[in-house]
């Protein structure tokens, strides 16, 4: 399902929120579906919750009705296993935020929409400044997607835009590379794809991937943030060891994978312990990539499984588990 923020600018759509749950659903609060009247994008979990959201969406694009929020109990409603309640927040979508959200996909924010008396909305940034819009109420910007109701009874729609967490600097655009790039196309990442040779990009690209062709990609390293995950799978052996030396330099012990053989692993630790990177930063260094089980060398293939890898690491890295030392 395509990222809801990639909708034709100028396409009248209805964007659907889980604004509020209870119990077991689908989706959790803050999943999106953005309908058009001839197709939608993103999901909110499927099943009969979805195509009655559907439903009502639609009607709202033919007879324009205001913004609202509906109440969903799945299992005595709609025969869904779930059990649970959800809460739905329907709006026509605005299609100055919809650009505005779009140009900002890699920069938290939030979005402030009344759900009852006439319409209104606002942008924050991820400080709480206002980018556009009417202000509204005062909201808890340290929260999730919420809904809550002034002193008279208005509801509002206070929904958080994550920026997606997880950003890899993806080294090389050869035909690895390429399938891994469209692998996590519609992941919750973002991606930035090097290599020196700008014709070897493709014409068109994800929406969660920029291209940068560079000449000193170890400047790009050098710059790139704590946290950053590292994939290195170039057309050159010798630019290999030179990017491997520059991740593994870093102060940060940030995720590091390397496309090769085990006796390209040896080789390189052989030649990177001699240009000093420390024991512990070599053995930290995943190479071959991909999960263990799955030989297929295809570039699908290839791409599948390290996608799986990347999604289980940053599954990880956003959910840690509590700790078992003692206070």
């Amino acid at each position: 399902m395509e990222d809801w923020l990639t909708a034709a600018p100028g396409v009248p759509a209805v964007l659907v929120t889980v604004a509020r749950v209870e119990g077991s659903v689908p989706r959790e609060a803050g999943a999106r579906m953005l309908v058009q009247t001839d197709g939608f994008l993103g999901t909110i979990g499927g099943g009969h919750l979805e195509h009655r959201a559907l439903e009502i969406a639609r009607a709202m694009l033919r007879d324009g009705s205001k913004a609202c929020l509906e109440r969903f109990p799945l299992g005595p409603s709609l025969g869904q296993c779930c059990g649970g309640i959800a809460y739905l927040a329907f709006e026509k979508l605005d299609a100055d935020q919809l650009a505005l959200l779009a140009a900002r996909r890699n920069e938290h924010s939030w979005r402030l929409v009344a759900l009852d008396g006439e319409a209104q909305w606002s942008v924050f940034d991820g400080q709480g400044r206002l980018l556009a819009g009417e202000a509204g109420p005062s909201f808890a910007f340290d929260a999730g997607t919420h809904v809550m109701a002034e002193e008279g009874g208005r509801r509002w729609l206070a929904d958080a835009v994550r920026a997606p967490r997880a950003h890899l600097m993806l080294f090389g655009a050869g035909h690895v590379g390429a399938a891994l790039v469209r692998a996590l196309a519609e992941l919750p990442c973002r991606v930035t794809w090097i290599d020196e040779r700008e014709e070897a990009f493709p014409a068109n690209v994800p929406a969660n991937v920029t291209v940068e062709a560079t000449d000193t990609p170890e400047v790009l390293v050098e710059k790139a943030p704590r946290g950053t995950t590292f994939l290195v799978m170039t057309h050159s052996h010798a630019l290999d060891l030179r990017l491997s030396h520059a991740i593994l330099s870093r102060p940060w012990g940030d995720w590091y994978g390397l496309i090769g053989s085990e006796t390209k692993r040896r080789q390189f630790e052989h030649r990177l312990r001699e240009r000093g990177i420390p024991e512990p930063r070599l053995e930290s260094m995943v190479c071959p990539i991909g999960l263990s089980g799955i030989a297929g060398k295809a570039p699908a293939v290839i791409a599948a499984s390290v996608a799986a890898q990347l999604l289980s690491l940053w599954e990880a890295a956003a959910h840690p588990e509590p700790s078992s030392e003692p206070n």
